[in-house]
C-alpha cells in the first residue's frame, strides 16, 4: 500500500502530522524506540537552505522516526554547533520530551498569510530537506514549514508542514511496528489555563475551539489536541510536569492492546506507559 498518499490533508483543512521528541542522546532514543516495540527509520541527517536556489547546508541536527499509517513521530537530536542546534539544546536544558507539534497542511502560504494577518508574525516559510533511503536508491525528502518567531507559541514550536514528497518518508517497510501501533490520534498539552490556551490555538489554526473527554481541545481532520491544568495532567497520566507548559505526550491508536508495552492501564482500558528517556507519556489505544 501507498501511505504516503494519506499524509496530506485536504485543501483548506488540516491535520495532526507529527510530533517531535527533542532529545539529548541520539542512540539512547533509538534503543528506547525497540524496547517500546516500535521499528525506527535510520538516523537521518537535517539540512535546510535559506533561498530555494542556493545550495543546502547543515541544519546541525538529525533525527529517527516511527512512521505510523497517519502521522509520525520525530525524535530529534542536536549533532552540531548550529542555530538549529543551539534550539534543541535550550528545549532540552528546560525538559526531554516533545517541544514540536506539526499541522499538515497543502496551503503553507495561506497558513503564512493568515498567521500575519491575526498577528503572530510568522517568520519566512523555510524549505527543508534530508537524504532518505529508499528501496530505488537515495532520494531527497523536501518539505515547505512554516513558524513563528520563538515564544508566539510558548508550549514549543507549533508549526505547519506541507509534505512535498511524502512517499520518501512512508516507506511500506518502515510502517508495521511489533506494538502495533498505527496512527496519532491526539496530544496533550499540560498549561496554566487551559482556557486562554485553547483559545489561543484556536486562533493560530483557525480551527475551533471545543471540549474533548472533558477538557478544552482543537479537533482536526485528522488527530486533535487536548489542554489541562498540573493537577489534571497528573491525575490522567501520574506524572508529575517537569515544567509548565509542558507538551506531555500523545495517544496512539494501535491494532492489539496487549503487544503494547507494559504500563498503567486506564478506565478507558487505555495503556498509559512513561519514558523517562523519551521524555512525557505515550498513551496506546484500542482502534
Amino acid at each position: 500500500m501507498e501511505y504516503g498518499q494519506f499524509q496530506r490533508p485536504a485543501a483548506g483543512t488540516l491535520a495532526v502530522d507529527h510530533v517531535a521528541h527533542w532529545v539529548p542522546d541520539r542512540a539512547a532514543s533509538f534503543d528506547e524506540l525497540v524496547r517500546l516495540g516500535f521499528a525506527p527509520t535510520p538516523f537521518s541527517e537535517q539540512f535546510t537552505r535559506a533561498d530555494p536556489q542556493a545550495p543546502p547546508v547543515s541544519a546541525g541536527t538529525g533525527n529517527h522516526c516511527a512512521m505510523l499509517e497517519r502521522g509520525y513521530l520525530e525524535f530529534l537530536a542536536p549533532i552540531a554547533e548550529t542555530a538549529n542546534a543551539a534550539t534543541l539544546r535550550g528545549g532540552i536544558a528546560r525538559y526531554t520530551g516533545v517541544h514540536l507539534i506539526a499541522f499538515g497542511t497543502v496551503e503553507p502560504e495561506a497558513q503564512h498569510a493568515r498567521l500575519a494577518r491575526d498577528g503572530f508574525a510568522p517568520l519566512d516559510p523555510v524549505a527543508l530537506q534530508r537524504e532518505i533511503e529508499t528501496p530505488d536508491g537515495m532520494r531527497t525528502a523536501r518539505f515547505s514549514v512554516v513558524r513563528t518567531v520563538a515564544g508566539a507559541m510558548p508550549e514549543g514550536r507549533v508549526q505547519f508542514v506541507e509534505h512535498k514528497t511524502p512517499e520518501y518518508l512512508w516507506q511500506t517497510r518502515w510502517i508495521a511496528h511489533p506494538n502495533t501501533a498505527y496512527a496519532l490520534t491526539r496530544v496533550h498539552l499540560c498549561v496554566a489555563d487551559p482556557a486562554e490556551a485553547v483559545a489561543r490555538f484556536a486562533r493560530y489554526t483557525g480551527l475551533a475551539a471545543t471540549t474533548i473527554d472533558g477538557a478544552p481541545g482543537i479537533a482536526s481532520a485528522r488527530g486533535d489536541l487536548v489542554f489541562r491544568d498540573a493537577a489534571a495532567t497528573k491525575a490522567a497520566f501520574g506524572i508529575e510536569p517537569p515544567a509548565l507548559p509542558w507538551i506531555a505526550g500523545y495517544t496512539l491508536a494501535c491494532r492489539d492492546l496487549a503487544r503494547a508495552p507494559a504500563g498503567r492501564e486506564t478506565a478507558q482500558g487505555r495503556v498509559v506507559v512513561p519514558s523517562p528517556a523519551l521524555g512525557g507519556v505515550i498513551v496506546f489505544d484500542a482502534a
